[in-house]
């Protein structure tokens, strides 16, 4: 099968996204595969044209991966890919239509404000989370303790995006859980050596723990909710939930279309944990 593996693009995500993918290119080829990477960029048309690819991985976070327009343009271009489509992922990559979208669902998330760049930002209850509306990978997260530190956070996340979330910090737990072809997975814990869960603790080894949960109650709450998330967005092939866990209250936080696909990703991480490879998962992903 003819693969296009479809990275890159303009988001502060990219250097992750061509790790993904160079992962998911090398798992491709092993199994026998014909592959083409694929930046996107202006060219992009005149790549794919070029290549004739029977299907499409997209392996690109943020803006153009994560935000339906390459999706868009593939269903344009009658290529099939994996994973959601143009809708579902032009609404999550924006968190605060997601959480508007959990309220109206009964689905707890934290107490939350959006603000544009020439808004009036009045909150005022302290410590607090302040975060892009539309990036990910825990890029511009803060937690901030007073207005004066919210006013810092805020000019430097104007920088990437035009929309600023501001939300109830919920002093409690991270938890993560994954969905992979009609499978809720294994909820995760993540544990951060410095207390949040940021761009370095992602991504740097050693920086956090993970751990599989043994509290079977909370587990079936979390892949409960999950489910019904997959359900309500539509979500298909690949996407990844998380939450904030506070003694018995679960706060939904927010939705990736796209996990990460690196080898610090928690998708394959609890793939792994279920007894599928990386290779399998891939596999898997392309035949479905």
């Amino acid at each position: 099968m003819r693969i296009a593996i479809i990275t890159g693009g303009e988001s502060l995500e990219k250097d992750i996204a061509l790790k993904g993918a160079k992962a998911v290119e090398n798992a491709l080829k092993k199994l026998g595969h014909e592959t083409a990477l694929i930046e996107i960029d202006k060219h992009i048309c005149e790549y794919l044209k070029n290549f004739g690819p029977d299907k499409a991985f997209i392996v690109a976070h943020g803006t153009y991966g994560e935000d339906g327009k390459i999706q868009g343009l593939l269903d344009i271009l009658d290529i099939s890919y994996i994973g959601s489509g143009v809708k579902s992922n032009a609404i999550c990559i924006d968190k605060d239509f997601t959480k508007q979208m959990f309220r109206q669902n009964n689905i707890p998330t934290p107490d939350w404000h959006a603000y544009k760049p020439k808004d009036v930002i009045d909150w005022n209850i302290f410590p607090c989370i302040a975060k892009p509306a539309c990036a990910g990978s825990s890029f511009g997260l803060f937690k901030v303790e007073d207005e004066k530190s919210l006013k810092k956070a805020a000019q430097n996340i104007f920088k990437i995006d035009d929309k600023l979330i501001v939300e109830e910090f919920i002093e409690g737990k991270d938890m993560t859980v994954g969905y992979f072809k009609g499978k809720v997975l294994e909820p995760i814990e993540v544990v951060p050596k410095k207390g949040i869960y940021d761009y370095e603790s992602k991504y740097t080894k050693g920086m956090s723990e993970y751990l599989f949960l043994e509290d079977k109650e909370l587990v079936k709450r979390l892949k409960d909710i999950t489910s019904k998330i997959v359900d309500i967005f539509e979500l298909k092939d690949i996407a990844r939930v998380d939450f904030r866990v506070r003694g018995e209250e679960i706060y939904t936080l927010e939705i990736n279309t796209i996990p990460g696909l690196t080898e610090l990703s928690l998708l394959p991480m609890a793939l792994n944990k279920d007894g599928i490879s990386f290779d399998s998962m891939v596999e898997a992903l392309i035949n479905g």
